[in-house]
């Protein structure tokens, strides 16, 4: 009997099981099996498990994959990546009417570079995890904290001002919604070395521009416009120290979603009188800078600030975008001064972009402090708000001459055809197999062809090929050489 368990002991260890199957036999034995015993019979049972799982898996490899996305992401097929890049070209555009320069960072970034500000609710969204190096990472949330990490990186390279742009895919961990997912593409611009707020007024304008440009007006989107500082003065007030700022600032930004008897529990928990949230969400109701003016003063920063940044808003012509909103705080702690979110006017949406002044960011990292100001304007809610509005533009595939080969052994001909008028700088789509021409027509409309040339027999023999302008609904037979030279005069215009 003990040599047999023995024996079962020895095959065990020299497959590798008897360690996980040692774990579970103190239970067994407790039933009346040796320890040995119980090993071996648990070893038994997870090869039976293995076998039944390995048949799942084959039974299920035979089946259809999950077609759809990872919840909160999305596919972007041909018909909705043209959507996709129409927009970020409208974002690269406007961004370089206003000087600015682009970059990029990694969509993997270190943990810490997100989690130096505890209590911010995008700390609990991250993509969060150890690499097999062991070390802690995440897929960047937002892009803000990459460019403060690049621009220390610069160090006394870079040139101030700086004004820098960005078109990146950021992921957070949160309920999705209409407007709302786990991985969006976010388009910031950012000035760097600007202490006043002509930063700001640059970046509202360049906003506004953007918005106009894809047909939407001040009757579609509102920019809700407040300060930091007036919280600031608030605290000051009633005592509060500088560094509740950020923290107040983050339980206020959940005004909106959150009832105001919660908000009051998190403002006593942050260690606030009674007074002193009185004094907060008092504040927080001013819409106007006559009424701010009587609450802070003529002489208070936050005032002189927001006057002097709609004062600059008349003078690009944006004032009617901007409206005084001090319940806008924003709810990343960074932000030091002037805030400001977009909404549509409807209010059937979240936040469309939002920004602000982070002035002490840098130094939050190790660096020198540096003014900066910047917004982040996201893809998803941008989209729902043209759909509504019925502003989606239609954009279909296009390419310029459709080639077709009405004789196999002219293939070759016509695949150089094809390839010369792609370096004349055409956009060519070539026929790869033998076609009747009803499909051929369906195709030059699906793709929008100007043209259509046809390499047949007849032709070719005369160094001649039938081109068809399509638009215009005639014909011609073309010399090769003469077609070529007509393209590639078309491709330099």
């Amino acid at each position: 009997m003990l040599a047999a368990q023995g024996s079962s002991l020895r095959c065990a260890i020299s497959h590798g099981t008897f360690g996980r199957a040692l774990q579970k036999a103190w239970f067994r034995k407790s039933r009346g099996l040796s320890i040995v015993a119980a090993a071996t019979a648990e070893q038994q049972a997870g090869t039976e498990d293995r076998k039944v799982g390995v048949s799942k898996a084959q039974e299920s490899n035979r089946g259809l994959i999950e077609t759809q996305p990872v919840r909160g992401t999305r596919d972007f097929a041909p018909d909705d990546y043209r959507l996709r890049q129409w927009l970020f070209g409208e974002f690269e555009a406007v961004s370089r009417l206003f000087g600015f320069e682009q970059f990029e960072t990694p969509v993997l970034e270190s943990e810490e570079l997100f989690v130096r500000k505890a209590g911010e609710e995008i700390t609990q969204q991250l993509y969060n995890f150890e690499d097999k190096g062991g070390r802690r990472v995440a897929l960047r949330p937002e892009l803000t904290p990459s460019l403060a990490r690049l621009i220390l990186a610069q160090g006394g390279r870079l040139g101030l001002p700086a004004k820098w742009f960005s078109i990146g895919q950021c992921w957070r961990y949160e309920r999705t919604t209409r407007g709302r997912r786990r991985e969006h593409f976010q388009w910031n611009m950012d000035v760097i070395g600007v202490p006043g707020v002509a930063a700001e007024a640059e970046l509202l304008a360049a906003i506004a521009l953007f918005l106009e440009r894809l047909g939407l007006s001040a009757q579609d989107v509102v920019i809700k416009v407040s300060s930091r500082k007036v919280l600031q003065a608030i605290l000051e007030r009633y005592g509060v120290p500088d560094e509740a700022v950020g923290p107040v600032s983050v339980i206020v930004d959940k005004m909106e979603k959150i009832p105001l008897e919660k908000v009051e529990e998190e403002l006593t928990q942050a260690g606030l009188s009674r007074e002193a949230m009185d004094g907060i969400i008092g504040a927080t109701r001013i819409d106007s800078l006559p009424d701010l003016q009587q609450l802070l003063g003529a002489d208070s920063e936050a005032f002189v600030e927001l006057q002097t940044l709609f004062s600059l808003a008349e003078g690009y012509g944006i004032a009617q975008y901007l409206q005084l909103d001090t319940s806008c705080v924003r709810g990343l702690a960074y932000y030091t001064g002037t805030v400001f979110e977009g909404r549509d006017r409807a209010g059937q949406l979240r936040a469309i972009f939002g920004g602000g002044r982070y002035d002490q960011l840098l130094s939050t990292f190790g660096g020198q402090a540096q003014p900066c100001a910047g917004f982040g304007f996201g893809d998803c809610v941008i989209l729902e708000l043209l759909q509504d509005k019925g502003l989606i533009p239609k954009l279909s595939h296009k390419v310029e001459d459709l080639v077709i080969v009405l004789d196999e052994s002219l293939r070759a001909s016509a695949s150089s055809i094809g390839q010369k008028l792609r370096r004349a700088g055409r956009r060519v789509d070539l026929v790869l197999e033998a076609k009747k021409m009803k499909w051929v027509f369906k195709q030059a409309e699906r793709c929008g062809a100007e043209r259509l040339i046809i390499v047949a027999p007849d032709e070719w023999e005369r160094g001649m090929v039938r081109v068809k302008n399509l638009s215009a609904r005639d014909e011609k037979d073309m010399a090769v050489d003469e077609l070529l030279a007509l393209s590639h005069r078309a491709g330099q215009d």
